[in-house]
């Protein structure tokens, strides 16, 4: 998607707003748009049970600076309270989306996002990918990361700033974010490791997990026990 011509359409249409929509083949998952034909907002219709339209709000918006006025200092939904006053004001274009969108709003689909990324990266800039003789398919590490020369990683990894991997850990088909630590010997496959967790040695991470931000799982010491975790969100929060 070209941002410059979006703009310039956005200009054109002389609304406040302009939305980007994209078609689905399940509508019922999402919020449906229903709009004129010549592409003006005329309602939003959330998760409907019977077919009215199969365009969604694909996420992405251009906005006048003018919108500012209607955001009230509080918590505010703009799809829920602003869209839909823009809407009834005539002042909400469409734009539909010819490029490919993803819901990327579970795990499961974070993390074949994830793999589809890389892909388009190893096709498109592949210098950006890391290498070695411990890297296995399409792997992303930040520069400040530190991974053990002895870590098996990939494929479809992504490492985040200043995260810590010591040796022996195998990673697979997962998200490290930033300022992780994963102690030696320990495994993680299908899961997306929160910022500032602390993994200790020997433990077995699997089946689409999410750990928090600031998660710590016990050092064991012993190769013979393990915690093992599996299909399961932790949703820890980090005490004052």
């Amino acid at each position: 998607m070209c941002i410059r011509d979006r703009i310039d359409t956005h200009q054109q249409h002389g609304k406040e707003g302009t939305i980007f929509l994209t078609s689905v083949d399940e509508p019922s998952r999402y919020g449906v748009v229903l709009t004129e034909e010549n592409g003006q907002v005329k309602s939003f219709i959330e998760k409907p049970q019977d077919f009215v339209g199969n365009k969604i709000n694909a996420g992405l918006y251009l906005f006048s600076k003018s919108v500012i006025e209607r955001i009230k200092p509080v918590p505010t939904s703009l799809e829920r309270e602003i869209f839909p006053q823009m809407a009834k004001e005539g002042q909400l274009q469409s734009v539909m989306l010819d490029d490919f969108w993803m819901d990327i709003g579970q795990p499961k689909d974070f993390l074949t996002g994830q793999t589809l990324y890389l892909q388009h990266m190893r096709e498109k800039d592949p210098s950006k990918l890391a290498t070695g003789d411990n890297i296995i398919g399409n792997v992303l590490i930040d520069p400040s990361a530190q991974v053990h020369k002895d870590a098996l990683i990939g494929p479809d990894v992504t490492i985040g700033p200043g995260v810590v991997i010591e040796e022996g850990v195998r990673i697979k088909h997962a998200c490290v974010l930033k300022e992780a630590t994963i102690k030696a010997n320990t495994w993680i496959c299908d899961s997306i490791i929160g910022w500032q967790s602390k993994i200790g040695r020997w433990v077995r991470i699997e089946g689409i997990t999410v750990c928090a931000q600031d998660l710590s799982l016990i050092h064991i010491s012993e190769p013979t026990r393990q915690a093992e975790i599996s299909y399961a969100v932790f949703c820890l929060k980090k005490k004052n």
